[in-house]
């Protein structure tokens, strides 16, 4: 009996407790919307100052989101098990203390021979592939699209590159490893070129070589790396050749270790294959670079997250000025409202109901601010978004970022003037000419 009414004893305490708390929101809620709404030339400035500290930060957020969302897809198609034979390193090589980049350009460049080469020696990896680039002018008839980027590749391409065809096809395996003269062009060159008009088939002069187009890319869109395949015409290399000097352009030779091979095993392999296609003496220094994967995403996580922390500091700045100028606002409140304070507090009102009420307003502020800041964020990404290639997208994390800033500068600038409200005496109060 005697622990049934404990019980009964602690539902009671606890209903109580919990009413007398709802009871404290409600009040203090009324109280804070009330003074907003009478003082509205005041509630504007707070909420300009906390909008424009939010718009900053969750701003320079959404940009550098969007920007990395950007550049990780561009190179998801590779993975993190990808090595990359070039001439020039992606960072400074062991033994050099700075990018070496005078020394580098002195090395030889990737020939479509040592791919050749390698293809025939390498055990651990699979596909081998050869990739390189030049600047070219397409042509068709009076047409031109210029500055393209003629792309040759030969067989496993599609392994490190995306291919979304949108009309006629891709390369069959007769035409990589042959010299059959076809292309297919990317969406931005193929428009320039024929328009919405139908592509496949049609002849075109690739830096004056004739090729028959096979196929059509989907756009891609304007990235952060820029237009990317939308601005190519990709060749088989054997093609590219007449097309380019490709053992003297732009070259690499990529890689992907085979199924349950690790990725040291491939690149030890391709090291030692590699010195001895090149010739070099055991202490002699090597005179290509082994890039990988792995190492761009190394290198974008530490990117983004320096932007990150720039963007934080920039948007701080803004958002500390909007702290001002609530915790200003808020003091001019307390001062203003001295009298209804102390009447409140000879009715009963508690220290805790007073913090409250100017807690929750300066909150509310900050709220209101940040939710107006964010508001006019997301509009603006739906014009860039619309009027652009780049998606820019307000994402529900950089929302939570930007909700969870607004209640932290209400608390931290609503919390000296609000506890000296509620530490006002009742009588001094209610005497006070504020």
């Amino acid at each position: 009996m005697e622990v049934v009414l404990d019980e009964h004893r602690r539902l009671f305490a606890f209903e109580m407790k919990t009413s007398l708390y709802l009871n404290l929101i409600t009040e203090g809620s009324i109280f804070a919307l009330n003074a907003l709404a009478v003082n509205r030339m005041r509630t504007f400035l707070s909420l300009l100052g906390v909008s424009i500290g939010i718009f900053a930060i969750i701003s320079v957020f959404t940009l550098v989101d969007s920007m990395e969302r950007s550049v990780r897809d561009s190179f998801s198609s590779l993975g993190d098990d990808s090595i990359f034979i070039e001439r020039m390193p992606w960072g400074p090589e062991p033994g050099d203390t700075e990018y070496a980049w005078w020394k580098y350009i002195q090395r030889p460049q990737i020939t479509f021979q040592e791919a050749i080469q390698l293809r025939r020696l390498m055990t651990t990896a699979d596909p081998i592939t050869f990739f390189a680039a030049a600047q070219r002018t397409v042509e068709y008839g009076s047409n031109t699209a210029e500055n393209a980027s003629a792309v040759a590749v030969s067989e496993g391409f599609e392994r490190f590159i995306t291919v979304s065809i949108a009309e006629g096809r891709s390369f069959s395996q007769v035409e990589l490893e042959g010299n059959n003269r076809v292309c297919i062009l990317g969406y931005d060159v193929a428009e320039k070129l024929f328009g919405n008009n139908p592509v496949v088939g049609r002849k075109v002069k690739i830096g004056g070589q004739r090729a028959t187009v096979i196929g059509k890319l989907n756009k891609e869109g304007q990235g952060i790396m820029g237009n990317g395949a939308d601005e190519w015409a990709i060749l088989p290399v054997k093609f590219g050749r007449t097309v380019m000097n490709i053992d003297e352009g732009n070259s690499q030779i990529t890689m992907k270790p085979k199924s349950g091979v690790d990725l040291k095993a491939m690149e030890n392999e391709a090291l030692m294959h590699m010195r001895a296609i090149r010739q070099l003496r055991p202490l002699e220094d090597k005179n290509f670079a082994l890039n990988k994967s792995s190492m761009l995403n190394q290198g974008l996580d530490q990117l983004f997250g320096f932007l990150n922390i720039a963007g934080l500091i920039i948007g701080g700045f803004s958002i500390l000025v909007g702290g001002f100028s609530i915790a200003n606002i808020m003091f001019v409140s307390v001062k203003e409202r001295t009298n209804v304070i102390g009447i409140q507090k000879a009715l009963g009102a508690r220290k805790s109901f007073i913090l409250f009420q100017f807690l929750f307003e300066s909150v509310l502020l900050c709220l209101m601010g940040g939710a107006i800041g964010m508001g006019v964020i997301w509009l603006l990404t739906l014009v860039v978004s619309s009027f652009t290639d780049f998606e820019l997208v307000l994402s529900l994390g950089n929302i939570a970022i930007g909700l969870g800033f607004s209640i932290s500068i209400g608390l931290i600038s609503g919390i000296v003037p609000a506890s000296m409200a509620a530490k006002m005496e009742p009588v001094e109060a209610i005497r006070s000419k504020g």
